[in-house]
């Protein structure tokens, strides 16, 4: 399999990325907090990133999935909820094959009902913007090190699905401000600004973007590994067909290409949630095995 971020060569000693970035669950915590399922356990946020050349081979990535789909063949808008099990695991395993990197940031919003924050996340945006933080700063350091690794400085172009009721003129002006250091306590983490601009955001239909589409399969089968269903369970199948495409650093994939908020140790997990972040850190066991 290839490096979940290939590069291409460049003359001008500056690697090109493009991510993509889509959400699966939403933000409420009203129906939540009064045990309705109506709301989302989990919001997750995540991309699909790509070298500026194999950007323009993800149209016909998208194809060669849906060619696979009787029903959808002459369809060019793939949406993770509208398929079939099977269908999902194949559109997966496809991606899966491709030279794309994903990371998924997921947040189990039912620790935050307890937590002295709660009232600054049920502010419009807050989560989705929270969790952008932390999308980019992995994105931006995988970047840096994949083109660091050959010498080059890297570039990255962020192409956000457009979402009802989120401000980006708000989100770009967020951006700005942690940039020119105005946050009042210093993060841990930060985005890499010599990779990413805030002017080099945009915002697509779903529909036009095969990019989104792919971002899509990302998030959600990372979301339903995350996320139970009326009964209590979680489907974990289609984010272990895609695990060995999420961004890594020194083999490991957890805090990287898949990040838990709260972390691993501190977040309360069912026993299928559980079993596979297991699973997701014992692939780095294996490989060294």
């Amino acid at each position: 399999m290839s490096e979940p971020l290939a590069i291409v060569p460049q003359t001008d000693g500056v690697h090109r990325f493009v991510a993509y970035v889509d959400e699966a669950g939403d933000e409420g915590f009203g129906k939540l907090a009064a045990g309705n399922t109506a709301q989302s356990h989990w919001l997750s946020l995540g991309a699909a990133v790509v070298n500026e050349e194999n950007d323009r081979h993800l149209p016909g990535w998208r194809d060669e999935i849906m060619s696979a789909f009787v029903s959808k063949k002459n369809q060019r808008d793939l949406h993770f909820r509208d398929l079939n099990h099977d269908q999902k695991v194949h559109a997966c395993a496809t991606i899966a094959t491709k030279p794309i990197g994903g990371c998924v940031i997921s947040s189990n919003k039912i620790t935050i009902l307890d937590a002295n924050e709660l009232e600054i996340f049920k502010r419009p945006q807050h989560l989705y913007n929270y969790l952008t933080r932390f999308l980019l700063e992995r994105i931006t350091a995988a970047c840096k090190r994949r083109a660091s690794a050959e010498g080059a400085k890297a570039s990255l172009k962020v192409v956000f699905s457009r979402r009802k009721g989120t401000d980006y003129d708000n989100m770009r002006q967020y951006l700005e401000f942690m940039r020119d250091g105005k946050e009042k306590m210093k993060p841990v983490r930060s985005i890499d600004w010599s990779v990413l601009n805030p002017a080099d955001i945009a915002v697509e239909n779903h529909k036009v973007r095969a990019g989104l589409q792919i971002a899509d399969l990302f998030t959600s089968a990372i979301w339903k590994a995350l996320e139970p269903n009326v009964y209590g369970r979680c489907e974990d199948r289609y984010a272990k067909e895609l695990a060995g495409r999420l961004l890594k650093i020194n083999g490991h994939t957890l805090n990287c290409g898949l990040t838990i908020i709260p972390p691993y140790s501190k977040c309360p997990l069912s026993s299928d949630q559980r079993a596979f972040l297991d699973w997701v850190i014992d692939q780095k066991k294996k490989a060294r095995g």
